[in-house]
C-alpha cells in the first residue's frame, strides 16, 4: 500500500505544511513583506497547479461561472484575506501565539454557523464556545487581563484573531461551493485571491517596501508556494476522498500543536504558562461544544 492510499500519513504531512507556512511567514518577516509573500506564493502555487487542474477547469467553467458570486467570496475570504492577514500579523506577533489563536477555529465556526447560517446551538455548545474563546483572549493577553482592558493588543495578535474569524466565515460558507472538481475549485479560488492581493501588493510597493533578493527569501517564497500551497491542498483533498470530510476535519486540528511546537525548536520562542493556560482552556471549549469541523486553513 502506498502513502497516496494511507488518510493519516498524507493529514500529517499536510499539518505540518501548513503549521510551517506560520514559522516560514515570521522567520522572513524582514526578507519578504506579507503582501509580496502572499501575492508570489499564490503565483507560484496556480502554476504548479494549472497542468492538473485544467481539464477539470475546462468542463466545470460553466458551473463556476453560474456561481461566480460565491466562488469570488470564498476566494477573496480564503486565499485573499487569510493569508494576506495571517503574515500582517505575523510581522509583529510570534508563530507560537499566531497558532494557539489558530486553534480556536472549530469554537469560531461553531458560532459563526449559528450566527451566519442560523445553525441550531445547544448551550453546552454555547458553553464550550466560550471557554475556548477565553483561552484565545489570554494568550493574547499575555496572562495580563489589564491589557483588555486598556486595549493595549499586540496589533499582530490582533489581525491574526481577524484573520482566523475571516476563516470561520469561509469554512461555514464552503457548504455552498459549487459542486465541481475539487482543483477547478481551488484553481478558480486562487486566480479570485491573486486579483484581491494584487492592489494590496502594488500599495506595498509604491510604501517602499520590496523583496530583500537572497536566497533566504527565495526559500521562504519556495517553501509557502510547494509545501502548504500546492502540495498540501493535493493531500487534503485526497484525505477527504479516503475517510470523509468529518474526520478529516477533526485530525487537522493537531496543526495548531505542530506550528507551536516548531515555533519553539526552530524559532526559539518560549512557552509560557499563559499559552498552557489559553491552549487548555481552548481544547476544553473544543470537547464541550463537541468539536465541530472546520475546514483546515491554509
Amino acid at each position: 500500500m502506498t502513502i497516496w492510499s494511507r488518510a493519516y500519513p498524507l493529514l500529517t504531512v499536510t499539518a505540518l505544511f501548513w503549521a510551517g507556512n506560520s514559522i516560514v511567514g515570521r522567520a522572513a518577516r524582514d526578507l519578504v513583506p506579507p503582501a509580496a509573500l502572499s501575492f508570489w506564493r499564490w503565483t507560484f502555487a496556480l502554476a504548479l497547479l494549472l497542468p492538473l487542474a485544467w481539464p477539470h477547469l475546462r468542463r466545470d467553467w460553466p458551473v463556476l461561472r453560474a456561481n461566480a458570486a460565491i466562488v469570488i467570496l470564498l476566494g477573496a475570504l480564503a486565499i485573499g484575506a487569510f493569508n494576506t492577514m495571517l503574515y500582517t500579523g505575523l510581522q509583529s506577533t510570534t508563530a507560537l501565539n499566531s497558532m494557539l489563536i489558530q486553534s480556536a477555529l472549530p469554537a469560531l465556526v461553531l458560532i459563526v454557523g449559528a450566527l451566519v447560517m442560523g445553525d441550531d446551538t445547544s448551550v453546552r455548545q454555547v458553553a464550550g464556545v466560550l471557554i475556548s474563546l477565553a483561552g484565545v483572549l489570554a494568550i493574547i493577553a499575555r496572562g495580563d487581563p489589564a491589557m483588555l482592558w486598556g486595549l493595549r493588543l499586540n496589533i499582530g495578535d490582533a489581525i491574526i484573531g481577524a484573520a482566523v474569524l475571516l476563516w470561520a466565515l469561509y469554512s461555514v460558507l464552503l457548504r455552498r461551493r459549487p459542486a465541481v472538481h475539487p482543483l477547478s475549485f481551488l484553481a478558480a479560488s486562487i486566480i479570485v485571491g491573486i486579483v484581491v492581493i494584487a492592489p494590496v501588493y502594488a500599495h506595498e510597493l509604491w510604501s517602499g517596501r520590496r523583496i530583500v533578493l537572497g536566497m533566504g527569501s527565495a526559500l521562504a517564497i519556495g517553501y509557502v508556494s510547494i509545501f502548504p500551497s500546492f502540495l498540501a491542498y493535493l493531500f487534503f483533498n485526497r484525505g477527504v476522498e479516503l475517510i470523509g470530510s468529518a474526520a478529516t476535519g477533526q485530525y487537522m486540528n493537531v496543526m495548531p500543536l505542530m506550528g507551536a511546537g516548531l515555533a519553539m525548536l526552530f524559532l526559539g520562542e518560549r512557552l509560557h504558562p499563559f499559552h498552557i493556560i489559553g491552549l487548555a482552556l481552548i481544547v476544553v471549549g473544543i470537547l464541550v461544544a463537541g468539536r465541530p469541523e472546520p475546514a483546515a486553513p491554509a
